[in-house]
């Protein structure tokens, strides 16, 4: 017996990594760190702008890493725990995350800041040029 999904319909052609991008998202996170998601207000001529802000206090530029895997934007946090340190009391634990957010088509990551605890990633989409293809038909006889 084979699954149906809401993507199986006839008329939805290439829509099947959508599907598993979104089975993906529906999995989720631990929620660490949390994180805004803000639109920026545009100037005339502009693209559209979002930035991203992560509550990473603790972390420094090193432990922070930012990379876009093909339409994923992944944000990678590794702390070092330092063996000569001796704790009284650890109530702050040197943790690790890994954040994705999946990107729409063609947003750009415009770039990546880290002040006072918190990283702002600044995404951008540029308006796509409108294109209009005449496609020939051929005649078989």
């Amino acid at each position: 017996m084979s699954r149906l999904t809401p993507f199986a319909s006839p008329l939805l052609l290439g829509f099947d990594s959508m599907e598993k991008t979104l089975e993906r998202l529906a999995k989720g996170n631990d929620g660490y760190p949390p994180y805004n998601i803000e639109r920026l207000r545009a100037q005339a001529g502009e693209p559209q702008r979002l930035r991203i802000t992560l509550a990473v206090a603790g972390f420094s530029q090193e432990e922070l890493d930012v990379t876009t895997e093909e339409t994923q934007l992944v944000i990678r946090g590794r702390q070092i725990d330092q063996p000569d340190r001796d704790y009284l009391h650890r109530g702050i634990a040197a943790r690790q995350f890994q954040r994705v957010f999946m990107l729409a088509e063609g947003m750009q990551v415009a770039g990546a800041s880290l002040k006072n605890g918190l990283l702002s990633i600044d995404l951008i989409r540029p308006e796509p040029e409108r294109m209009v293809r005449k496609i020939n038909i051929s005649v078989s006889q």
